[in-house]
């Protein structure tokens, strides 16, 4: 089988070569147009006045289009229609698209779009989450409240109180390609969009209610995008939609893409979040009841913050089972970008908060915090089942952290670095060592139930070749070659003979996101579904031509066996052809078994779990807070993995990415509202030098219970929740520089000037 083989990345010669073709790098026919937005100066103001007279006289411009030129004005949110294409009467964040100007290249659009001389009344702008609160500024009229059993009583008849909280940072996204679209008018008012796009449906669906078209008169086109974690889901929709409005006007092909400074300005990162929490708990460690309130500062309109924020509350308590608890969730509006999708949707927020809890409450206790995570695990799947069921209703069968953990703890030497690490701490007063193991319990499922779906087009050609086409995206994750694997193991053939297409709406429409881990669990299913039934097509003609078994006809290793004749496959294609056989088909799945009531809090929104834990070391600089990831030991679960090369390297960067929305990543915007770190000259990703010294990865190679494609696991978000290791590793770091009296208390980004102040805060 061509499945759970580590092959390489389809695209890596191209990646590497630099020949793998993105947005930008279509040739487009002459004329064609460049456009670039003028942005707002202010967060929050009225308009009184718009002069574009220099933008319109500067060289190379064509046209120039303000709110007053377009009516009706195109919306581009996701799904709520609060975000005019441009803005209308009022400003509501720095960087806000205020006019579009269409010029003969990019470097004159840009040019021209800073020659405008708006004229905007200040309005007082709500920035934080205090001011927030105090305006009672929200995307829902009251806070959103789930719970399960009585946590107030639980918390008071408990023997310990626990009580802190958290600040966690948001994370611009940085993919290594900015957002990026290019519009190509087509007979009869269509209209064909290549975009930079996780979710070329919704592309279609935005540019064609922008046009006052059919869906079935815009086609959209993403071949590759690089890199995306989110923030193509839904902030490419301004883009599409701005190329789609300039070519119908013009009657030229246009395009767009943001610069690095523009990218950082206008689009939406990480939701930040406050969590505060108070716990009972008992001599163990144990939590008997938790009352937690988490605090998201969303923007200026409400994007997927909704979605995001129940994400984080149903992975409010990780892997941990807590008898009663109360998750109250604040989704607050503010005059910032509209923050969006981020890798895990909301889960690591919600994750983090859950281990800072535990290790709270270890440290409260004087305990080891491995045992007090142990001492919180759900059971097993063979314990009772109120002790493994989720606060909001849905029975955890398939948890093997118990075991996964202590084959890490074994791996990774936990328990003699342990002891290494207190007794160089206290024989060096000025570098610090730390050591975390953390697990990672993760929902696979939408939780926006009709979004598990998904689509497929398989054509098998007269020669045997093979040509894969599905509804989800290629961002640079390996998901084409994964799902290509999955069809080349139906039919039996090497995986050169299954051409990876470009995801189109004309050929699958209606897709979902490729997001929430789920592209290879839909799409894969997809495909096979499509892929059998032309096998079984072939199947049943072979059978009849040899008077056999259709069940008993065997295709593997390039070839087709039938009651004792062998052929190759691709003279079975060409014969079936000649016998007016189809070989084409399409193939549909959706996930099974899940049922959600986000109002109630109540029901099943995941079909299973994706388990990991990570055991991370660190050494931090008591002079100055700087800080290294010594080593990182991971263990996760991919369940039969369909690519172990790929996946591993989903684990690593995930990890690393994780790594630096914890330590390194700082978003500050300044009083104004006004972002300060929008270029790579403010902000700092993690680099090559960032990474562990020591990088151990493996994978746990059970087979997933739930009926996924070959038994797999979803790779691509859990990872990034490994890294909470580091964070609390810092934390093990810095509580050794006190006398345990003071819990370090770290915020995110954990930043050198954060180690610094906690370790000054510990030694008080």
């Amino acid at each position: 089988m061509t499945v759970h083989k580590p092959l390489p990345h389809d695209a890596a010669r191209l990646h590497v070569t630099g020949q793998a073709r993105y947005v930008d790098d279509i040739p487009a026919p002459a004329g064609t147009l460049h456009l670039a937005f003028g942005l707002s100066p202010v967060a929050h103001g009225e308009i009184v006045g718009l002069d574009l007279a220099a933008v319109r006289a500067a060289p190379g411009v064509v046209a120039v289009w303000s709110a007053a030129d377009l009516d009706p004005m195109p919306d581009v949110s996701p799904a709520a229609h609060d975000e005019p294409l441009l803005a209308t009467g009022t400003v509501h964040f720095a960087g806000q698209p205020l006019f579009l100007v269409a010029a003969e290249s990019h470097l004159a659009a840009r040019k021209a779009a800073r020659l405008a001389r708006p004229e905007i009344r200040a309005l007082p702008a709500i920035l934080s989450i205090e001011e927030a609160l105090a305006a009672d500024s929200r995307f829902e009229e009251a806070p959103r409240i789930w719970a399960a059993g009585d946590a107030a009583a639980a918390i008071a008849a408990a023997p310990h109180l626990v009580e802190g909280q958290i600040e966690i940072g948001g994370q611009e996204h940085f993919y290594l390609e900015g957002q990026a679209a290019l519009a190509l008018p087509q007979e009869g008012g269509d209209m064909l969009v290549h975009a930079s796009s996780q979710h070329p449906t919704e592309i279609q669906h935005k540019v064609a209610e922008a046009l006052g078209l059919p869906m079935s008169a815009v086609r959209v086109e993403v071949r590759r995008m690089g890199g995306g974690f989110g923030g193509k889901e839904s902030q490419g929709n301004a883009l599409a939609v701005a190329c789609a409005v300039a070519a119908r006007a013009t009657g030229r092909p246009c395009r767009m893409r943001y610069d690095r400074d523009d990218d950082f300005t206008v689009t939406g990162k990480r939701h930040d979040f406050r969590i505060a929490y108070r716990l009972g708990v008992d001599a163990a460690g144990r939590i008997l009841g938790a009352d937690i309130r988490q605090y998201a500062r969303c923007g200026w309109s409400a994007d997927l913050s909704l979605a995001v924020c129940d994400r984080a509350m149903l992975h409010a308590t990780n892997a941990y089972f807590i008898p009663a608890v109360r998750i109250e969730s604040h989704r607050l509006r503010t005059h910032l970008q509209s923050a969006t999708a981020f890798r895990g949707f909301g889960g690591p927020q919600g994750m983090l908060g859950a281990e800072r809890m535990i290790d709270h409450a270890a440290h409260a206790l004087g305990l080891d915090p491995l045992a007090v995570r142990r001492a919180n695990f759900h059971a097993p799947p063979a314990a009772p089942a109120a002790r493994r069921t989720m606060f909001y209703g849905m029975e955890v069968t398939d948890f093997v952290l118990h075991e996964l953990m202590a084959e890490l703890e074994k791996s990774s030497d936990h328990a003699r670095r342990k002891a290494e690490i207190a007794a160089w701490n206290r024989d060096n007063p000025i570098l610090k060592r730390g050591l975390a193991l953390t697990p990672v319990q993760f929902g696979i499922s939408f939780t926006l139930t009709h979004l598990n779906q998904a689509g497929a087009l398989v054509h098998v050609y007269q020669d045997g070749s093979i040509a894969m086409n599905h509804g989800g995206t290629e961002m640079g994750q390996g998901l084409f070659q994964k799902v290509a694997q999955v069809a080349a193991s139906v039919f039996g053939v090497g995986i050169e003979a299954v051409k990876i297409t470009a995801t189109d709406t004309a050929k699958v429409p209606n897709t979902s996101a490729t997001a929430a881990s789920s592209g290879s669990d839909l799409n894969g299913m997809a495909v096979q579904a499509a892929c059998e039934t032309i096998r079984a097509r072939l199947a049943d003609w072979l059978a009849a031509e040899h008077q056999a078994d259709p069940a008993k006809v065997v295709f593997a290793e390039g070839r087709v066996r039938v009651a004792g004749a062998d052929y190759p496959f691709a003279e079975v294609a060409r014969r079936a052809w000649m016998a007016r056989i189809s070989l084409s088909a399409t193939g549909f799945y959706r996930t099974p078994e899940i049922h959600w009531d986000r109002i109630a809090g109540r029901g099943r929104p995941f079909f299973y779990f994706a388990y990991g834990a990570a055991a991370a070391e660190v050494a931090i600089d008591t002079l100055t807070g700087e800080h290294r990831i010594l080593r990182a030991d991971i263990l996760h679960d991919c369940g039969r993995s369909l690519n172990p090369a790929l996946d591993i390297g989903q684990i690593e960067g995930g990890f690393v990415q994780g790594a630096g929305w914890l330590t390194s990543e700082e978003l500050v915007w300044d009083g104004a509202g006004r972002l300060r770190t929008h270029a790579p000259s403010t902000y700092k990703i993690p680099a090559c030098s960032d990474r562990p010294r020591i990088f151990n990865v493996g994978l746990w190679s059970d087979r997933n219970p739930a009926a996924t494609i070959h038994r797999s696991k979803a790779v691509g978000e859990p990872p990034l929740m490994l890294a909470n290791a580091v964070l609390l590793a810092l934390s093990d770091a810095v509580a050794a520089c006190g006398d345990g009296s003071v819990y370090p208390a770290l915020d995110t980004p954990a930043t050198p000037e954060r180690v610094l102040a906690a370790v000054e805060r510990v030694r008080q």
